[in-house]
């Protein structure tokens, strides 16, 4: 514990400096979230009912941004800031393109807001502080080990996600520091393959860059999510094998659920263009047209070639909103 804490100190001194908000400053602005979620929601079998993780506090008025799966279809979240004391707080916005969601306290936090980073200026090999609530002993020194586009089991695709090494446990919404003291990436995903070089794997976390939110912050406060056209969504949980997509999962009642599409289908075609990948597959999928447009599926089921026409949806009117939103 002494030399973790000693490692993390000299982190702080080499890529904190003088000039940036002082390191027990920046520390106290991480905050711990704990969720309930109402047992009808959708997502309640999948990410359970009761959800503990983190967040930073951007905006004076207690507006704080987390991961995304952390708050979906919350309702009731609380808050607890420096001073241990849990605080009622109100969902703001969801953003499933990105995975960003923002909550708010019902009294401000009395700390100074984090200031927003440039996540594009983040390489690899780069020192990073990455943190979670609990001041020093809860920070750990780590290196970027990879900058590169990740695509998710849940029709999830992001450019230029931040891989981090060695993993931490806690990562759902942990802050990402960069050495100017400010904020560049929120905690998403442990990764078995955060770096990838030839025969070496090293684990690691996956952390959605904080320059994704920049420019859709003020319209997911506003209107709880960004206004641009949403993009389709079929309701399929897909992996990758051996450069080919299956079907493991088809979220019930959804435009997947209502064509057919079943555990098992082999996703060989969007719209006549092969799929080869999972990241080829969404680039596909979104490629044809926004939420309710007809995609035509190609597709291995059972033991026959299916053409499909799924009327894709937005994901959004899918979740059964808690009160809070």
């Amino acid at each position: 514990m002494f030399f973790r804490l000693a490692l993390v100190l000299l982190l702080l001194a080499l890529v904190v400096p003088a000039q940036a908000q002082p390191a027990d400053d920046l520390l106290a602005t991480v905050v711990r979230i704990e969720v309930k979620v109402p047992p009808t929601a959708r997502s309640a079998s999948t990410l359970g009912t009761e959800r503990k993780g983190h967040g930073v506090v951007i905006r004076e008025d207690g507006l704080i941004v987390t991961i995304g799966y952390l708050v979906q279809e919350a309702s009731e979240i609380e808050v607890t800031g420096p001073s241990g004391k849990p605080i009622s707080a109100t969902l703001v916005g969801y953003d499933y393109e990105t995975g960003f969601g923002l909550v708010r306290t019902a009294i401000p936090i009395p700390v100074k807001p984090m200031e927003l980073g440039d996540s594009a200026e983040l390489a690899e090999r780069q020192q990073v502080l990455v943190a979670t609530h609990g001041g020093y002993k809860a920070a750990t020194a780590a290196v970027v080990v990879s900058r590169r586009t990740f695509a998710g089991y849940w029709e999830y695709l992001l450019e230029n996600a931040i891989f981090t090494s060695p993993p931490i446990a806690e990562f759902g919404g942990a802050a990402l520091f960069a050495g100017d003291g400010r904020l560049v990436g929120i905690g998403s995903l442990y990764i078995g393959d955060a770096y990838r070089g030839g025969d070496r794997v090293i684990p690691g976390n996956m952390f959605v860059p904080i320059d994704r939110l920049k420019p859709i912050l003020d319209e997911m406060v506003k209107h709880g999510r960004p206004q641009s056209p949403p993009k389709p969504w079929l309701g399929l949980t897909s992996e990758e094998h051996r450069g080919r997509v299956f079907v493991v999962r088809v979220a019930p009642d959804s435009p997947a659920a209502k064509v057919g599409l079943k555990p098992g289908d082999l996703v060989m075609s969007v719209a006549g263009q092969p799929v080869g990948s999972l990241e080829n597959f969404y680039r596909r999928l979104f490629a044809v047209g926004p939420a309710g447009t007809d995609i035509p599926l190609k597709v291995l089921h059972g033991h026959d070639i299916v053409d499909f026409k799924v009327p894709s949806a937005d994901r959004h009117r899918y979740i059964r909103s808690g009160p809070t939103y």
